[in-house]
């Protein structure tokens, strides 16, 4: 049975959250005043759409490949404008300066084919996208698994195994870094041979659901890693009934392009309920190449707005590292630890309970 959609008060509630987590910093700065949060451009950028129906997510899918569903017009703009009106600026083109915002989420470690592939996507190959990010002081999160399925890509009972004790002792150390672990499902294996449907979420009720996160989290826990508060949906796939299950263990539930077939296409980044829902879309997800010529297409629009980066290392080893090098240091000073963002997560739920 589908989830019932909230009601008034709760996606009022969820409003004056996404607001206060898209202002937050200008509040706590003292550049604006708790009543900006009401004007009528905020309120257009932070409104909570409902989940559409099949149809229209479906029609999104389609306009999303075709390249007519732009981040710019749909994200960007209306954030760029609701922050504008906030500070008082005048004129649609007007511009609130601040630096960008990034949030880099990197997908995955250990890799989700290390088993059938260990040379080519083995811990010894993370080290150098690790040594990349670390030389260029780029703070992160990687979404860890658990464990590591043979052939993860057959819903098929092949097998799966633990973290080696290499893997296990790369994620406590990258841990103790700073970098911000995202639990990432549990090994990653889909429940859809259908490459449109690969999901390790998608078609489980509530307690499957509830389990599979448990075992997860004690997975890790025996590894002795932290609990993430951050979760990262394997394939970018799950219902949207499973989204309150999620949001009983995670702060943030990050979902990307695939999420726009169960979700829809949702601004990032918005509450949702008791968690916020941060998907990453092109042009900021993608290969590294593609993502420099996005910064450079909207670095003065994305001034002070949470952007969310969206990275695969095995697509940068297998272009060889010199883009990653380039948008390392070009993301260097723009981006931002995920703590800082949880810390905004956190401050925002606060006001807006007692809003």
């Amino acid at each position: 049975m589908p989830a019932q959609p909230p009601g008034p008060d709760l996606r009022d509630r969820d409003q004056r959250r996404t607001a206060g987590l898209l202002l937050g910093a200008d509040l706590d700065a003292g550049r604006i005043a708790e009543p900006a949060l009401g004007l009528p451009a905020v309120r257009r950028a932070t409104r909570v759409r409902p989940i559409p129906g099949a149809m229209a997510r479906t029609a999104q899918l389609g306009l999303r490949k075709l390249g007519l569903l732009d981040y710019g017009r749909v994200v960007v703009a209306p954030q760029r404008s609701a922050r504008a009106a906030a500070l008082g600026l005048d004129g649609p083109g007007a511009v609130a300066e601040a630096p960008p915002r990034l949030l880099v989420r990197v997908d995955e470690f250990p890799h989700y084919q290390a088993w059938d592939e260990p040379r080519r996507f083995g811990t010894d190959a993370f080290e150098r996208f690790r040594q990349i990010m670390s030389d260029a002081g780029v703070p992160y999160l990687i979404a860890a698994l658990p464990r590591v399925s043979r052939s993860p890509l057959s819903p098929q009972a092949l097998g799966s195994r633990p973290l080696e004790e290499g893997e296990a002792r790369t994620l406590r150390d990258l841990a103790e870094e700073g970098v911000t672990l995202a639990l990432h499902g549990l090994d990653h294996r889909t429940r859809d041979a259908s490459p449109r449907r690969h999901s390790e979420l998608c078609g489980l009720d509530a307690e499957q659901t509830e389990q599979l996160i448990e075992r997860a989290l004690a997975e890790l826990a025996a590894h002795g890693l932290p609990r993430p508060d951050v979760f990262v949906a394997p394939y970018n796939r799950f219902d949207a009934s499973q989204l309150k299950v999620l949001a009983g263990y995670f702060a943030v539930v990050c979902g990307g392009p695939e999420s726009i077939g169960t979700l829809g296409f949702q601004r990032p980044p918005q509450w949702r309920g008791e968690t916020v829902y941060l998907p990453g879309y092109a042009p900021f997800y993608g290969h590294a190449a593609q993502v420099i010529e996005a910064l450079d297409r909207y670095a003065d629009r994305i001034a002070g707005l949470w952007t969310p980066v969206v990275l695969h290392w095995g697509w940068e080893a297998d272009a060889g590292w010199r883009d990653l090098e380039r948008l390392a240091e070009r993301m260097a000073g723009s981006a931002v630890p995920w703590r800082s963002f949880l810390s905004a997560v956190e401050q925002s739920s606060r006001e807006g309970a007692v809003a």
